[in-house]
């Protein structure tokens, strides 16, 4: 998570995180990427 609000803050676009997302069990991968793609379409996270 960290990661994505410092990319997006950065001005990046997304986060390539398929093998930390597919590594773990499914309930707990899913649930990754769902709260990365919620850092993304946060309007709260804006660039520095």
């Amino acid at each position: 998570m960290k990661t994505a609000v410092i990319n997006k803050r950065a001005g990046g676009m997304g986060l390539i995180s398929g093998r930390k997302a597919f590594q773990k069990p499914m309930k707990d991968g899913v649930a990754l990427l769902n709260a990365i793609q919620d850092v993304y379409l946060a309007k709260e996270v804006t660039v520095a």
